[in-house]
């Protein structure tokens, strides 16, 4: 399935599915009603799905099958959300070593470019630093916890924060937790994956760059108002043959700024989800991010948003997370 929440002009957030290539929704609530002449709890959110567990998504699956002319709605028609917003949990990780590599490369460049020789400036830098956090990263999974409450979906616009003039976008693949995961192997761990969905890390890049010397991990470069989108839709696990062989690629107003594959995760998600669940439970709903693929920043490619742009993240499977970054005014203000 293609999970997705939507809204009506003036309704609630309800939850239902694409069909027809995503051009139509179908409400599983009405759905239900439809086929069965009563609601179901579980049918309320994709939260409360998820949560309700195997037999509720395959029922789920059942209903959108029958596809019932009474339930079914059209995508233009409507506002579409994060598949789970706000979810109960977010954790963004670092599985990509060729992005760690090239921002920090990036990095290096933009300093030494204020320099009167740049080439030399950067020759003669010292990497003991970016050194130190590349064995980190070989070492085990890295991740840091996200606002879980900055999540937006597809339709709704990224407001630029005030404090940053560096505005970024971050192309990511994700996974939701589907049950409850503690002491998870990593041989295990896929069996605790509901589905996937495309990420935007939006990034201020001018205070990512201030605050990042303070080694706390990233805050208000990536804790902001909107900063985390993620849609159209939560794609169910049985829907991707292989989510390690899938092409990314990020545009900027129709051009492509980069591309990739998550066959270079050098982390899979399930060596994430054994290592965070060390001790600790994941829930179901839970999102923990890919972090970026090589190339899929502007940051690598020294190039950076501009109030208006619209940007195009694209996952083979998952489909096209599209937004527009824009400066708040009163009338778009959250």
């Amino acid at each position: 399935m293609r999970l997705v929440t939507y809204q009506k002009p003036g309704g609630t957030h309800r939850a239902g599915a694409f069909v027809d290539r995503d051009w139509t929704i179908v409400d599983l609530q009405m759905a239900c009603t439809a086929l069965t002449g009563a609601e179901r709890p579980e049918f309320n959110s994709v939260l409360a799905l998820v949560e309700a567990g195997e037999e509720a998504l395959k029922v789920a699956a059942e209903l959108v099958a029958a596809a019932p002319v009474a339930a079914r709605v059209e995508r233009d028609a409507v506002h579409l959300h994060a598949p789970i917003q706000p979810p109960p949990q977010m954790r963004d990780s670092s599985c990509f070593e060729l992005h760690l590599q090239q921002c920090y490369q990036a990095a290096r460049r933009a300093q030494a470019a204020r320099t009167d020789d740049p080439e030399k400036t950067y020759r003669e830098m010292d990497t003991s630093a970016d050194d130190r956090a590349i064995a980190t990263f070989r070492r085990q999974p890295i991740y840091y916890k996200c606002n879980r409450f900055s999540v937006v979906g597809a339709d709704q616009p990224v407001l630029w924060p005030a404090y940053s003039k560096l505005l970024d976008f971050e192309l990511e693949l994700a996974c939701y937790i589907g049950k409850k995961a503690l002491n998870v192997s990593a041989a295990n761990a896929s069996d605790y994956i509901v589905g996937y969905t495309i990420y935007n890390d939006v990034s201020a890049r001018d205070t990512q760059g201030r605050e990042m010397p303070g080694r706390l991990g990233p805050a208000k470069g990536k804790d902001f108002d909107t900063g985390n989108v993620m849609g159209p839709c939560l794609v169910t696990c049985d829907e991707i043959d292989d989510v390690y062989n899938l092409e990314m690629i990020a545009r900027v107003n129709g051009e492509e700024w980069g591309r990739g594959n998550t066959r270079d995760m050098h982390w899979k998600f399930e060596d994430v989800i054994a290592h965070i669940s060390n001790s600790e439970t994941l829930y179901p709903g839970e999102v923990l991010g890919s972090g970026t693929v090589g190339n899929g920043c502007g940051l690598e490619h020294s190039r950076y948003l501009k109030p208006n742009d619209v940007v195009e993240l694209e996952i083979e499977k998952l489909g096209i997370l599209r937004s527009q970054v824009v400066v708040p005014t009163p009338a778009n203000a959250v």
